[in-house]
Formats: C-alpha cells, structure tokens, sequence
C-alpha cells in the first residue's frame, strides 16, 4: 500500500488520509474541476472532502468506515490527478 501512495507524488499523507492542493488559477476553472471530480467519485462510489477557494481546490481522501487510506482513496486520487493535468492544472508544490 505505502508504495502506491508514494507513487502519487501531487498527493500527501497524513491523519489517515490523501491531501492535495490543486491550483486552478480562477473560481470557474475550480468549479470546472469539481464537476468532474464528482462525476469520477460518483462513478467510483466514493467521495473526496472538496474546498473551493480562489484560486485553488483543496481535496482530502480517506475511506470513513476503514479509518485510514484504502486502494479506493489511492485510485480516485489516480483519477483526480489525471483530470487535473487533462485540465491544466498544477498542483501545489
């Protein structure tokens, strides 16, 4: 497991959980974001904590029933990465 958290390298570990800032540079290319990050955790059946500031979307992962992160937080993570960089979008450093 802790290699396939080291592997993501936008995301960070802690409090049992995957934290990333992704800077999306605009409110409406954050909510952009958003709407396809809840189309991929609909899809996957499992939800990200999301905060919409401007100029950047901050998300946390854990799975709540497990207590800690699972494969289905490092997936989705995978996922929100991926929608970050077909958007553009950086994540924080």
């Amino acid at each position: 497991m802790q290699d396939r958290i080291d592997e993501l390298t936008q995301w960070q570990s802690a409090d049992d959980a995957l934290h990333a800032r992704f800077l999306t540079g605009s409110f409406v290319s954050g909510v952009t974001f958003i709407n396809a990050i809840a189309d991929a955790a609909e899809a996957a059946g499992h939800h990200p904590d999301v905060d919409l500031r401007f100029p950047h979307v901050d998300i946390s992962l854990t799975t709540h029933d497990a207590g800690s992160i699972t494969d289905k937080d490092i997936d989705l993570a995978t996922e929100i990465s991926q929608i970050a960089k077909d958007q553009g979008i950086d994540a924080a450093s």
